[in-house]
Formats: structure tokens, C-alpha cells, sequence
């Protein structure tokens, strides 16, 4: 369907005809009702008369107004319009058997459309030359959305491997016995992340299952220090979708801070519920001063959380409200938005 319009658009003889043909059908019809049997010859000059005001209007707006000439534009619309009504009443005069009284009359009865047709010549030009410039910022802000968003994502999986390394690293020095698994789990997470997050959007579930996955494969790797509580909704509409690795950011912040601070005993409290077309996801995490501190500022450590809040902000504009808070040495963070 938009490649026909396109097609008929870039066609400007097949628009015009369209636009004579459909208007003396109308202007036609509108002379039978109102001026009745009006002679056959002043409703075609009438016509005629009504296209010559519309393209000469066009063509004023074209050469005066768009060059923001507007005095001269002015001046020759009012002065091209009663240039133009003056030569048609010698036409008329000419060439139709009418004396000076029919003449006027017949002339008070249609100047309103000549007037019509003179206005119609002059905004048609601004309308499409303020739709163009409107698309043409929208086409530039769009690629320019789409150059940023494109920067960001192809961070997000160099970000997660040089985290699951670094933790692979840590654990091999320890716990050699469970890195065979742990690198089976690695694969897969990195799988979804090159190979299925490719679309602006993805199923929830997907997403979901990706988080199932991330967060094993972090219990294995933090092992028994870790308290970890869950409560995440099945997804029951499979058309539900969100843009693709946007919640796992906030989790693995979570583990990563968490395991920095001092405590025995770390926890994290994830939860994702849905309700009336909105995600509600909020995560709670235990952190130590370092950690809330490595957070906050921009390098490497909180790369993560800058790229997902400006993700957001590209995706869903002001379908979204992120709040996060540091309070007795817990870290939390709630976001909700609306499922695609």
C-alpha cells in the first residue's frame, strides 16, 4: 500500500489530472445546484477561469512565498487575482452572448470560488512544503536514534563477556571443578545475546528465560553466601515483548555490586510482575560503599546501567519511570513499562 501511494505521488502529471478531474466534477455539481441551468459556456470559462486561479495562485506561492519573499507575494496575489477576474469578464464578454447585467451577476455568483481556487493554489504549495520538511526531521532524528541505539547495543554483549569472564577467571583459581558447567551456561547466555537480540523487540518469555539463565549460572558461581529471592510471573500472552536485554542490566548489576560488599551474607530480591499492559520489575540488592560508588560513574564498572537508561529513553520516550535508591546499604531499583 505505501509503495502505491509513493508510486502515485511521484507521478505529479497522474496528480494533477486526478485533482482537474475530481474538482470540475465537484464545481460541476455545485453549479447545477446552485445556479440551475446556467448556459453550458459559462460553467466551462467558469471552470477554466477556477484552474488558472489554482495554478497561478501555486505558482505565485512557489516563487514568492517559499523564498520568504513575502511583500512581493503580497502584492501579486491581490494584484494576479483582479488581473485575472478582469480578463475573464473580457472573455466572458467576448465570446458568450450575455449583456453587462447577467455579466455581473453571473460574475458575483462565482468569484467566491474563484477566490476559492486561488487560496487553494497558494496553501497547497506550504502544506507540502511543511509536510516534506516535517518528514525530513523525523527521517534525521529516527536515523539519528537508530545510530545511537545501534552504539549501544553493540556494547551490551562485550559488556556481559568481560564480566562472565572476569568471574570464570575468579572461579578457576577456586572451584576448578565447576568451570566445565559454568562454560556451557556461558555459551548459551552469549548465544541469545549475539544471535537473538538482533530485533528492536523480542518475546518477553525469551527474555525471561534468558534471566533464568544468567541468574544460575550466577548462583553456581557465587555459591552458598548468596540469599536469593525470586518471584517473577510466567508470561501466559507469547505476543508480549519488550526491547532485548534491557532487565538483564539491572540484575547483573545487582550480582556484581553485591558480591564487592563485606557481609557473609549477600542478597538480591527480583521481582517482575504484569499488570494491565505494564511490566513492574524492581530488583533489591545488598552493596558496600565501593560498590554504590562504582556504580555511579561511567567507566567499565557502570557502562551497563548509563547504556540501559539511555536505551530507554530511545525506546520508550515517556512510556517508562525508573527510580533507584541507596538506603541502608541496600540498592534498589524499580522500573515500569509498557509491554509492546
Amino acid at each position: 500500500m505505501q509503495w502505491v501511494i509513493k508510486k502515485i505521488a511521484g507521478n505529479r502529471i497522474a496528480v494533477h489530472a486526478g485533482f482537474i478531474l475530481l474538482s470540475g466534477i465537484i464545481l460541476l455539481s455545485v453549479q447545477q445546484y446552485y445556479l440551475g441551468n446556467t448556459d453550458t459556456g459559462q460553467r466551462f470559462i467558469s471552470i477554466a477561469y477556477f484552474f488558472v486561479c489554482v495554478y497561478t495562485g501555486r505558482w505565485i506561492c512557489n516563487t514568492w512565498f517559499l523564498k520568504n519573499r513575502f511583500i512581493l507575494f503580497a502584492v501579486f496575489s491581490v494584484a494576479g487575482f483582479f488581473i485575472l477576474l478582469y480578463a475573464s469578464k473580457l472573455i466572458v464578454n467576448t465570446l458568450l452572448p450575455l449583456n453587462q447585467k447577467n455579466i455581473d451577476e453571473f460574475f458575483f455568483a462565482v468569484t467566491p470560488v474563484f477566490i476559492l481556487g486561488m487560496l487553494t493554489g497558494i496553501f497547497a504549495p506550504m502544506i507540502r512544503t511543511m509536510l516534506q520538511r516535517q518528514l525530513l526531521e523525523a527521517r534525521q532524528i529516527t536515523e539519528q536514534k537508530q545510530a545511537e541505539l545501534g552504539l549501544l547495543q553493540s556494547q551490551l554483549s562485550p559488556h556481559f563477556l568481560f564480566n562472565s569472564l572476569n568471574n570464570l577467571y575468579g572461579l578457576s583459581l577456586t572451584r576448578q571443578q565447576e568451570v566445565p558447567g559454568l562454560l556451557l551456561k556461558l555459551a548459551e547466555l552469549l548465544r541469545y545475546s549475539v544471535y537473538e537480540t538482533r530485533q528492536s523487540s523480542i518475546p518477553l518469555r525469551d527474555e525471561i528465560q534468558y534471566i533464568g539463565n544468567y541468574i544460575a549460572f550466577e548462583k553456581i558461581r557465587i555459591g552458598e553466601r548468596l540469599q536469593l529471592k525470586t518471584n517473577i510471573e510466567p508470561v501466559i500472552r507469547s505476543e508480549m515483548k519488550i526491547a532485548p536485554m534491557l532487565l538483564i542490566v539491572f540484575i547483573e548489576n545487582a550480582f556484581k555490586h553485591s558480591k564487592n560488599s563485606f557481609d557473609k551474607e549477600i542478597f538480591i530480591d527480583i521481582s517482575l510482575q504484569i499488570n494491565a499492559g505494564n511490566i513492574l520489575f524492581a530488583v533489591r540488592n545488598s552493596y558496600s560503599d565501593s560498590g554504590k560508588n562504582s556504580s555511579t560513574n561511567t567507566d567499565g564498572g557502570g557502562l551497563g546501567l548509563v547504556n540501559v537508561k539511555k536505551r530507554l529513553e530511545l525506546l520508550y520516550g515517556g512510556e517508562y519511570t525508573l527510580q533507584e535508591d541507596w538506603a541502608g546499604n541496600v540498592y534498589s531499583v524499580i522500573l515500569q513499562l509498557k509491554v509492546r
